[in-house]
């Protein structure tokens, strides 16, 4: 094939390369270096990628049609691999800036824009994962003479499973685990797919469901009151009939929706426009959009049931839909999964709780509703999660409402510890900020969970069905006993140094188990005061902070 690629060739390859890494998404999951359930490289890079294979694809102009799938990706983007993909495809995209159609020179240079940019996107980028891949991919490909677009992704796909071999040579805890670099598996996946749909094979868009989250029915009975409104989003497909598509502008739906609504975001994207906002009257949204366009999706959900992305009001205070709230100086959006968990975190002072964690991470888009939510001046985040730090970082880049700082909490150990602490009334956002990362120095968090494969890890071997305990990568303890594990982990924290020590219980934790641990912590380590705290939480049976 020797065409060029124009934008809706370009579009096309994307749908291709979202449905193949799908059908390989569990594959690279399993990839996961922890020998414990959270694998989700390959969810996340295909919520990612799924957002652009669900832009138009009807523009012409490929310097266009990129931005977009560009920009939508990284709406989409979740955790570090989403992220970093969306980073190399909005680089693509700036290499295409201005370009009707490209030919393979242009394309060879789009992708080296596109991973400089990706390595810009990460603070101190690390050789062995999906960094090496699309740059060695890359540079390997764009030396070997290629005549045409075809070819250069023929190239690049030998190139990067050349790369991806060698992942574990560059990485030694991949070594340690037997596998490659997830990441950059997921981008072989998504690459092949693209050269396929180059090739003229036909996909279809196909769409992740999302984990359902359960809803509690009971908090809204037949003796309720609706107080807090109906949470409301829209797809919107503007049409030729009702309106001047290329002229609409998206501030007038914003400007309607200010008198019966709030936490308003609406943005256009082509012909369709896409809005959130809540409100006690969504009929009223729904039969004035629909004069512009008709509906692709709709979606109403009663805020009193809702668990993503919820914004508790205080006893005192009352939720009021109908008029725009004053910006409070400061709000904080807290990162948590687990209802007793999220409750805690509301207690210490967060405004905003996203739901999201160890195998759940929040969308770029997810943070920024979130920071709508907070409606403040001045906003504290904190992820809890090594893993979704990158795409709250995006999004406070990306938003300009407010000044949003990302408060490096790694762990709900290190987010407890710095809300427990945290004191606003300096006023300054950076002394804040770094008064929260110090506050998290010396605090240890351990997690116990069930190993889903069978690993060694620094001369420690496990194996399906065992209990670990671990800290960051490092497994503390292994034993077929949740309990053995759990007391082996403490054992290896070294409460005797520590005053506090705070036990959150997950969805599966057993309270005889926990009044042996808390005997046990009493006997031997009787300085250190104990807290349980049932979290409810997924993945971890027990985390254990110890400060």
């Amino acid at each position: 094939m020797d065409k060029k690629i124009d934008g809706q060739i370009y579009s096309q390859m994307i749908v291709g390369g979202a449905s193949v890494l799908g059908s390989h998404s569990d594959e690279v999951d399993d990839l996961n270096v922890f020998p414990i359930p959270d694998g989700d490289t390959g969810t996340n890079m295909l919520q990612t990628i799924e957002g652009g294979a669900h832009v138009d694809g009807d523009e012409i102009d490929l310097g266009k049609e990129s931005s977009k799938i560009a920009e939508a990706m990284l709406l989409n983007a979740r955790g570090n691999s989403g992220v970093i993909l969306s980073q190399f495809f909005a680089g693509i995209a700036k290499g295409l800036e201005g370009v009707h159609e490209a030919d393979v020179d242009t394309l060879i240079e789009a992708f080296k824009s596109g991973v400089e940019s990706a390595y810009k996107s990460v603070f101190k980028p690390t050789e062995g994962t999906i960094l090496t891949v699309m740059r060695e991919a890359t540079q390997k490909a764009s030396e070997m003479g290629a005549k045409t677009p075809a070819e250069f992704f023929d190239f690049f796909i030998k190139s990067a499973e050349e790369s991806l071999i060698h992942t574990p040579d560059l990485l030694p805890v991949l070594k340690k685990a037997g596998v490659v670099d997830s990441g950059g598996a997921g981008l072989i996946y998504i690459v092949k797919g693209m050269k396929r749909a180059l090739d003229g094979e036909s996909f279809e868009k196909n769409k992740t469901e999302e984990k359902a989250s359960e809803l509690d029915l009971d908090a809204f009975d037949e003796n309720s009151v609706l107080e807090f409104g109906y949470c409301t989003e829209l797809l919107l497909r503007l049409q030729n009939a009702k309106t001047n598509i290329e002229a609409f502008e998206v501030s007038t739906i914003i400007s309607y929706l200010e008198t019966i609504g709030d936490s308003i975001v609406a943005v256009k994207n082509g012909s369709i426009v896409k809005i959130h906002v809540h409100t006690m009257t969504p009929d009223k949204v729904l039969s004035y959009c629909q004069q512009f366009g008709e509906f692709l999706k709709i979606k109403i959900e009663n805020m009193s049931l809702q668990h993503n992305n919820t914004t508790l009001p205080s006893e005192d205070e009352e939720l009021v839909t109908h008029i725009e709230k004053e910006m409070a100086p400061f709000g904080i959006v807290a990162v948590a999964n687990g209802a007793g968990i999220k409750e805690a975190f509301l207690e210490m002072g967060a405004n905003v709780i996203v739901d999201g964690g160890q195998s759940m991470n929040p969308s770029t888009e997810d943070f920024i509703r979130a920071f709508d939510e907070a409606n403040a001046e001045n906003i504290l985040v904190f992820p809890n999660n090594s893993n979704i730090i990158l795409a709250a970082q995006t999004a406070a880049q990306l938003y300009k409402k407010s000044n949003v700082r990302v408060v490096n909490s790694k762990t709900i150990g290190d987010g407890y510890a710095s809300l427990s602490m945290l004191d606003t009334e300096s006023g300054e956002l950076e002394d804040i900020a770094q008064a929260c990362e110090e506050s998290m120095q010396g605090v240890l968090t351990a997690e116990i969970s069930q190993c889903v494969r069978n690993a060694e890890f620094d001369e420690i071997s496990v194996e399906i069905g065992d209990y670990i305990g671990f800290m960051g990568k490092n497994i503390l303890s292994c034993a077929k006993k949740r309990l053995d594990a759990t007391l082996k982990t403490i054992d290896q924290l070294n409460l005797k140094e520590h005053e506090i020590c705070i036990i959150i219980k997950g969805e599966d934790s057993d309270d005889d188990e926990c009044d042996q641990i808390e005997r046990y912590i009493a006997k031997n380590y009787p300085r250190a005061e104990v807290f349980f705290i049932d979290g409810g939480q997924h993945v971890y049976s027990y985390i254990i902070v110890a400060e």
